[in-house]
């Protein structure tokens, strides 16, 4: 049987649900085996990655129709012609009958049937979370940290394709990123660490600016990605395979010190379409201890009179403003130069429909001696 768009997206999808699978990760791979043309591989990206993003949304569609739960494959394919009936703006009779295609014999009408009734029959949301297609976890989580009205633009921008941002170097980063590296304020001939570095793209753009870098990072995997990265755009890199909570480097040995941390990620939910997902509450409250132990054992990395940026791409509190701040250092509130930030607390902020970027946050500090 010759691969299709949506036969594609659908074996992606089954092993996204059913196998925990990174949606980047396993479309990648098949999109490279399909022999696909341009326009279909772009139509199988968009049914993968908008089917994962607006999973909650799609079952709440069809579940309306369903007395009986049915078998994991069959509810991913209702999905997937859920998605295309109510979201992709793609024709009633294509994405009923196209999907419907898919199916084994055995589900062929309960398929057809479900379909067709999503297809003629109006929308009562459950709630505004679930037409968002977020947990209520997480919607509520903005809601407590942005306000109604904020929160809601933010995840409504979230559930769109990000934009597509390169440097002059060639390298593709999001813009908010970029800004996180010009606000080290990186000078020809510094001394800088990038403390967990992978895959390289703060580290790279320090080094453009005419810093000595050190990348570090703790996973060898990701180590080799930095390495990659650096001898593509023709720049010499130190590469460290270094855990950022306990870091082998001298005191007061770094001119500047960017740490950009593991975080939840809930500000870049739209280049990630499946993290809605997989991130739990408790993973915010790990996530904020392990932060503090790598601010605290990085502040005496820093020379006195040198600084330390600190960024994650999420919006919470939690993971940002309210660490204390680390012994030796004082906060830095100048405005960053570049980017679309925002006070935030002692630092600054960017949301995902301010500047159509991720979700960041940036503090600085300087140690004063």
């Amino acid at each position: 049987m010759t691969a299709t768009a949506r036969s594609v997206a659908y074996d992606a999808l089954k092993r996204i649900d059913a196998d925990g699978a990174y949606a980047n990760l396993v479309l990648g791979a098949m999109l490279e085996r399909s022999q696909l043309g341009d326009m279909d591989r772009r139509f199988a990206t968009e049914l993968v990655y908008g089917t994962t993003r607006m999973r909650r949304a799609c079952d709440a569609l069809i579940d309306r129709f369903i007395t009986k739960p049915p078998d994991p494959a069959t509810r991913t394919l209702l999905r997937l012609g859920a998605y295309q009936l109510e979201f992709a703006g793609v024709p009633p009779h294509a994405a009923v009958g196209e999907t419907v295609a898919l199916a084994p014999k055995r589900v062929r009408g309960f398929v057809n049937a479900v379909l067709r009734r999503v297809s003629v029959t109006d929308m009562v949301w459950p709630s505004e979370f679930a037409r968002l297609s977020y947990p209520d976890w997480i919607g509520e989580l903005f809601v407590n940290d942005l306000g109604d009205e904020l929160a809601s633009r933010a995840l409504r921008t979230m559930n769109t394709a990000a934009s597509v941002t390169t440097r002059e170097d060639g390298y593709v980063q999001d813009e908010s990123s970029q800004w996180v590296a010009a606000a080290v304020e990186c000078q020809p001939g510094e001394r800088v660490l990038d403390t967990c570095a992978a895959p390289g793209g703060k580290a790279t753009a320090m080094a453009s600016a005419g810093a000595i870098v050190t990348a570090a990072d703790k996973r060898p995997n990701r180590v080799s990605l930095i390495t990659e990265n650096a001898q593509r755009l023709g720049l010499d890199i130190e590469v460290v395979i270094a855990d950022a909570t306990a870091p082998p480097f001298e005191p007061a040995s770094f001119d500047a010190v960017l740490i950009d941390a593991p975080c939840s990620g809930l500000g870049s939910l739209r280049r990630r379409a499946d993290a809605r997902w997989r991130i739990q509450p408790s993973d915010v409250i790990e996530l904020a201890e392990l932060q503090r132990r790598i601010l605290e054992a990085s502040a005496p990395l820093v020379r006195p009179g040198g600084r330390l940026v600190y960024s994650v791409c999420t919006i919470t509190a939690a993971e940002s403003i309210d660490h204390p701040v680390p012994d030796g250092l004082e906060i830095d509130g100048r405005q960053p130069e570049l980017g679309v930030w925002t006070p935030y607390g002692h630092g600054w902020r960017v949301l995902p429909h301010e500047a159509d970027t991720d979700g960041m946050v940036l503090i600085r500090y300087r140690r004063s001696t």
